[in-house]
């Protein structure tokens, strides 16, 4: 569904020191420098896939999904969606695409929602029935039923994503693209966002290409993820196989009758201990959890036990740490 091979985008910045004599030195002779945004990115996406695309701020993800959207034109390299070129066949492209920027707006500020809703729809051509099936949809499953008379600027942060998350798929796009779709959203609004992305990623297929810095996100919705890094492509792989090459350590919490007796097993760490609690860290390439809780048992009266993965924070950061960016 998605074809990008070898894209290349530089831009040029101005240079500028502080002070008056260097503002009229760079009105006269300006110097500039060049950014690679981004070097010879290729990946393939399919159709009905979540993907993750992750990477430190300024690592070029924004400049990718602004390319492959159409907004912007690469210096080189060739990307075909549908069969299109993005920024050749604009019109064609962007019928099969919506796109929700968490820092942009697509809805006018000071009308009601409902009226840019009318304007998306002349400018998509969208069909009347098609418009009313797909508005109905979306008013529900985003509850929008009580924002829809609202104008946009009287409307919180969380509020208005929902509202743009629906203007992005009223003509039934089968790509979405979501940069930072929750950024500073609350916890309900973000549960909201999430399920409705699943939602039509099952029921209508819809290719999903996620850029996020919200690790719980990625987590949530994510079934592969590729990392870019000072514009280049560092990983692409699932997000289990990350765990699993990352995640040599799980921690063991236990429950137990009072005891204060001695614990000391090969490959574990204890991080806390109380009368009745413990807490250790298993390294998994020495010792299997299930062989701890055994050890364990024979020595505690155990009420309760959890085991806890290494939160995926935890390991974009050391994955960024290994690829030094």
């Amino acid at each position: 569904m998605i074809e990008v091979k070898n894209l290349t985008k530089s831009f040029k910045v101005a240079k500028r020191n502080s002070g008056v004599a260097a503002a009229v030195k760079s009105l006269f002779k300006p110097e500039f420098t060049r950014v690679e945004a981004l070097k010879d990115i290729s990946f393939n996406i399919d159709e009905g896939e979540i993907v993750g695309y992750i990477g430190p701020n300024g690592a070029g993800k924004s400049t990718t999904i602004k390319i492959i959207s159409g907004i912007l034109v690469p210096d080189s390299g060739q990307c075909s969606i549908l069969g299109n070129t993005p920024w050749k066949n604009r019109v064609a492209h962007v019928k099969n695409i919506g796109v929700v920027f968490g820092q942009r707006s697509q809805l006018w500020w000071d009308v009601p929602v409902i009226d840019s809703y009318n304007l998306l729809k002349d400018i998509y051509k969208i069909p009347q029935i098609t418009f009313k099936d797909n508005l109905e949809l979306l008013t529900s499953t985003l509850d929008l039923s009580t924002l829809l008379n609202t104008p946009v600027r009287q409307l919180s942060l969380g509020q208005r994503m929902r509202c743009e998350i629906g203007a992005s798929l009223l003509h039934n796009p089968k790509i979405l693209f979501l940069d930072e779709p929750t950024i500073g959203l609350d916890a309900v609004s973000k549960l909201a966002v999430r399920n409705f992305v699943k939602t039509i990623n099952k029921e209508k297929k819809v290719t999903v290409i996620l850029t996020t810095h919200d690790m719980s996100d990625i987590e949530a919705l994510a079934e592969r993820i590729i990392l870019i890094g000072k514009g280049e492509k560092l990983l692409d792989g699932s997000l289990t196989e990350l765990k699993n090459r990352f995640s040599t350590h799980k921690t063991l919490t236990v429950d137990f009758a009072e005891s204060t007796e001695d614990i000391n097993i090969e490959g574990t760490t204890i991080l806390s201990r109380s009368k009745e609690n413990l807490s250790l860290s298993v390294d998994l390439e020495k010792i299997k959890v299930s062989e701890v809780i055994g050890m364990l048992s024979n020595k505690l009266d155990i009420l309760d036990v959890s085991v806890d993965s290494r939160p995926i924070e935890e390991i974009i950061v050391e994955l960024y740490k290994e690829y030094e960016i």
